[in-house]
């Protein structure tokens, strides 16, 4: 079994506009699939810089051992701190693809995945102290109203969470099968599936904050990126794909754009595509996973 296939892969490193001698970034390593097309490409001195802060990610990238190659282990959020250390000031690209490795899906262990039992971890970086089963056992009946109506938009959030609530006081929940069984009644019939993993990806994102990692990454690439990088992001949900469109249109999350005195936008970043490049219906038919993906593409102004 692959480790994991890599999503719009020509498309996205076509985005980068690789030049030769430049500086670029892969913050989001994974099985190394972006990260080794791209090095592949590199000409004339050219460096890629490759992030992740999943042990297993990290035992990959040992497979490449080009001297272009540097891999980095962290979360994108600390992608300016990391680079200062690594003397670089400035980037000529970005690419981030914000979806979970096959990898991480097909190992029980992990708990990433509604398919296998196994523990209720979901922790992208296993060094970090926060675990799915933690949030289930100790958040409060409001907290995981919130992270599933918020983060998995579960249309019945309220009651799920009070079932969680009032199960944990009778019973202890472990492992992915006990949590099954504990929501069991609850899950909608013919729809076990998109439930499951709404719920399961409410839980994922809570665990590794994932979307203030995605602003705070998203906010340091308008400093490192050179006039004219580009920044290039894949995401897989309509939470994600809405920050990284607003960030792009406005240079922020949330409200309008800023103006100048003379009314003119104050913003970093123009986007290069109109409407984002999803999935060929071949990468469809050959990788089911990335079905949700959309890819947009920006310059720095």
């Amino acid at each position: 079994m692959a480790y994991h296939v890599p999503v719009l892969l020509p498309e996205s490193v076509e985005a980068l506009d690789l030049k030769p001698g430049g500086t670029y970034m892969d913050v989001t390593f994974g099985g190394g699939g972006h990260s080794e097309y791209i090095i592949n490409k590199l000409t004339g001195g050219a460096r890629l810089y490759s992030f992740d802060q999943d042990t297993d990610a990290e035992k990959q990238a040992q497979r490449i051992t080009d001297p272009a190659f540097t891999f980095v282990k962290a979360n994108f959020r600390y992608l300016k701190k990391y680079l200062r250390l690594y003397g670089v000031k400035e980037v000529d690209g970005i690419l981030a693809d914000l979806g979970v490795s096959s990898h991480q899906f097909n190992v029980p262990e992990r708990g990433f995945s509604t398919r296998f039992d196994g523990p209720l971890d979901m922790r992208m970086d296993p060094e970090a102290a926060l675990s799915a089963q933690e949030v289930l056992t100790t958040y409060s009946e409001e907290d995981l109203h919130r992270i599933f109506g918020m983060y998995g938009e579960v249309k019945n959030a309220r009651t799920l969470a009070r079932q969680i609530v009032q199960a944990r006081g009778v019973q202890a929940i472990e492992t992915i099968a006990d949590f099954k069984k504990v929501i069991g009644s609850l899950i909608p019939r013919g729809k076990e599936n998109k439930y499951l993993a709404q719920v399961f990806q409410a839980l994922r994102i809570e665990v590794n904050d994932e979307l203030k990692a995605l602003e705070e990454m998203l906010e340091q690439t308008v400093e490192v990126l050179k006039p004219g990088g580009r920044l290039v992001v894949i995401s897989y949900h309509s939470l994600e794909d809405r920050l990284v469109k607003n960030f792009i249109a406005k240079g922020k999350f949330f409200g309008e754009v800023e103006k100048d005195l003379f009314g003119n936008e104050l913003k970093p970043l123009e986007s290069v595509i109109r409407k984002p490049i999803i999935p060929s219906e071949k990468e469809l038919q050959e990788n089911n996973r990335s079905r949700s993906a959309r890819l947009r593409v920006a310059r720095k102004l």
